[in-house]
C-alpha cells in the first residue's frame, strides 16, 4: 500500500463495513428474533435480536480500532504522523447510533408482531 493510500484511507469513512451494519444486522437480529416471538416470547426474542445487532457493532467498532491503529503505526514507520478524520470517537458513535437505532426499531417490530399474536385469538367482531 503506497503512503498516499494509506493517507486518503485515514480520512475516510469505512462506508462498505457502515451499510453492512445497517443492512446485515438488524436482519440477522431480525432472524434470531422471530421464532422467539412467534412462540410468545417476546422479551427472550428482543434480548437476543438486541445481542446479534450490538454484538455486530461491537465487532465493527474493534475492526475499526485495529485499522485505524495499523494505518497510524504505519504513518509512524514511515516518518511523519497522520490522524484519523473524522476522530476514532466519531467512527465508533456513528457504528454505536447505528446499532441503537435498530435496536429501537426491533422493539417497535416486536410490539407489532405481540400484538398480532394477542389479538389472534379473538373473533374479528371483537378485534
Amino acid at each position: 500500500m503506497s503512503l498516499f493510500n494509506r493517507a486518503v484511507s485515514v480520512t475516510e469513512l469505512s462506508w462498505f463495513w457502515i451499510a453492512l451494519l445497517a443492512t446485515a444486522a438488524p436482519l440477522a437480529g431480525s432472524l434470531i428474533a422471530l421464532p422467539c416471538w412467534l412462540k410468545s416470547q417476546p422479551l427472550l426474542g428482543n434480548i437476543a435480536g438486541s445481542a446479534v445487532i450490538f454484538g455486530s457493532a461491537l465487532v465493527l467498532i474493534i475492526r475499526e480500532s485495529v485499522e485505524i491503529d495499523r494505518i497510524t503505526r504505519g504513518c509512524l514507520d514511515a516518518g511523519y504522523t497522520c490522524f484519523a478524520t473524522p476522530s476514532a470517537f466519531a467512527r465508533y458513535a456513528i457504528y454505536a447510533f447505528i446499532a441503537l437505532f435498530e435496536v429501537f426499531a426491533l422493539f417497535t417490530v416486536s410490539l407489532s408482531v405481540e400484538q398480532k399474536i394477542r389479538r389472534r385469538g379473538y373473533d374479528p367482531e371483537w378485534r
